[in-house]
């Protein structure tokens, strides 16, 4: 396959939104589908195995920001009960979706995932997480790793609204954990480790389904992607928690809902 400068320039543009937004309550899907939009048509190589390759370049990046502490769970399983307990929690979190997106996911990204449904979403989850931000009061839960398991359940059952295109898995997560009573460092970080093991499953089943399917050219592209999504992936993760623990959620909620209006003028304009 010969390759233009735009494919470089269009991969590398596509990982740096992914890595940018995969971690952040703004909603990765809702952005890569506003994205290939104005760039154009989707020539070969960037089908769903480039997407799987910018998808694992984030995961992989986060994953090297919580080595540490992912380590020192591991290890706490033996005999430390708060480990075990967060471990579990993450486990019932978990569940609700990953059950949910192996028996509908395939069809509600070929139903849903369209801008109008998009900018729609995007809009409301904004006006969703001001409302939110506003309306924190005092925290009863600071800490990630303490989650009861009932709210690890109802954040769990939360995330599956994250299966509509638009909606964000992170905005999800930390919406439920702040109605829970989750300070907003604490949602921000759960959000993060929580991501961990669903976007894991995700791309792993997404390799599967897609192996074999990139050609030499495919290879290339989908390699510029991965090391964009992992470095722009890794500056985000890097900061997110400490930014929110500052700052709040205001700019992201205000940034999705400009998306959102971006997404519906784009519909009117090309369809």
């Amino acid at each position: 396959m010969d390759l233009s400068w735009f494919d470089l320039f269009k991969a590398i543009v596509l990982g740096m939104v992914e890595g940018l937004t995969e971690f952040l309550p703004v909603s990765s899907e809702g952005h890569l589908l506003i994205v290939r939009r104005l760039l154009g048509p989707d020539q070969r190589g960037f089908d769903d195995g480039f997407t799987v390759l910018i998808e694992l370049g984030a995961l992989l990046a986060l994953l090297t920001i919580y080595r540490g502490r992912i380590v020192a769970v591991a290890r706490g399983l033996r005999g430390d009960e708060t480990a075990r307990r967060f471990a579990l929690g993450l486990l019932v979190a978990w569940l609700p979706a990953a059950l949910i997106g192996v028996l509908l996911r395939d069809r509600i990204a070929g139903s849903l995932l369209n801008l109008a449904i998009v900018g729609f979403a995007l809009i409301v989850g904004g006006a969703l997480l001001l409302w939110i931000d506003r309306l924190a009061g005092k925290a009863r839960y600071r800490d990630a790793t303490a989650f009861p398991l009932p709210i690890c359940l109802g954040i769990g059952l939360a995330q599956c609204l994250a299966l509509v295109p638009g909606v964000s898995r992170p905005g999800a997560i930390i919406v439920a954990a702040m109605l829970f009573g989750a300070e907003k460092r604490a949602a921000a970080d759960y959000a993060l480790w929580l991501a961990m093991p669903t976007l894991a499953v995700s791309v792993a089943y997404d390799l599967v389904e897609s192996r074999g399917g990139l050609s030499a050219g495919g290879a290339l592209l989908g390699a510029i992607g991965f090391a964009a999504a992992f470095l722009t992936a890794w500056l985000v993760a890097r900061s997110f928690v400490d930014y929110v623990s500052r700052n709040g959620f205001a700019l992201f909620a205000w940034w999705r809902v400009l998306a959102g209006t971006a997404a519906l003028i784009l519909l009117a304009l090309i369809g």
